[in-house]
């Protein structure tokens, strides 16, 4: 993979998709029945007009055309048919994205297959999420964060599973928009777990951020999953906060 760095300016540390910031202005969708035999033309132009559509059309026939234009020459056809896949969630574009995240030398690929990954809900997308969020550029950092809480519902192992790195990522990146993605992908598991050891740790990590993270953000973002939670030894500290006037 090239370390290229992607500029994180306008991406907001949400849990939505990238599509949603492309723009507000209503428009006629496209018609899949148009739009179907253009996933697989010959002309890029064509297949990548088709790819932007089911990135707002969902329709189970074109997913597998979609997974075949994963491994496109032109990596704006990837990235497109990453974030169609993300719109048309399926069990069988797992494994294909996984080996798409792993391969593709495009960060701005990577970044929309681990938005997909986590629209996926799926057990086989912890492992490359968290290996993503420890390893990857910062933009592709950021959705691996948010993607990891997306999948808080798939089992309680999983959700086990995911915490540890997104507490590592609050604590320890260096973006501050990752870190409260970080933030906000804890609350959305801890809503999630029993009131066991691994959740303990993550309200500790919360609470952590909201004393002494740098970023007034960062704080904000894990004062709301505090709050999301409703954690008592978090409301505590945040009311204890607010006394203090801090």
């Amino acid at each position: 993979m090239q370390n290229e760095d992607l500029n994180l300016a306008n991406i907001q540390p949400t849990g939505e998709s990238p599509l949603d910031y492309m723009g507000e202005e209503e428009a006629p969708k496209p018609d899949p029945e148009e739009m179907l035999p253009l996933l697989t033309s010959s002309e890029p132009s064509q297949r990548m007009m088709a790819a932007r559509a089911f990135c707002e059309l969902q329709d189970e026939r074109a997913i597998s055309p979609l997974i075949e234009l994963l491994q496109d020459d032109c990596p704006l056809i990837r990235v497109s048919a990453a974030y169609a896949l993300g719109r048309n969630p399926s069990p069988d574009a797992v494994e294909p994205l996984i080996k798409q995240l792993n391969l593709d030398f495009n960060g701005y690929v990577r970044k929309g297959v681990v938005w997909a990954l986590g629209n996926c809900r799926d057990r086989r997308s912890l492992e490359p999420l968290v290996d993503a969020l420890r390893t990857d550029i910062s933009a592709v950092r950021l959705w691996a964060a948010s993607s990891l809480g997306q999948i808080a519902q798939v089992s309680y192992e999983v959700v086990v599973g995911a915490i540890p790195p997104l507490i590592e990522g609050l604590r320890r990146d260096s973006m501050t928009a990752i870190r409260s993605n970080c933030a906000w992908a804890i609350g959305q598991l801890c809503r999630e777990l029993p009131s066991n050891i691994v959740y303990a740790g993550a309200i500790d990590a919360l609470i952590e951020a909201l004393e002494e993270d740098e970023d007034m953000g960062v704080r904000e973002d894990a004062k709301s999953s505090l709050l999301r939670v409703g954690d008592p030894r978090g409301l505590q500290v945040i009311e204890h906060l607010e006394i203090e006037g801090l």
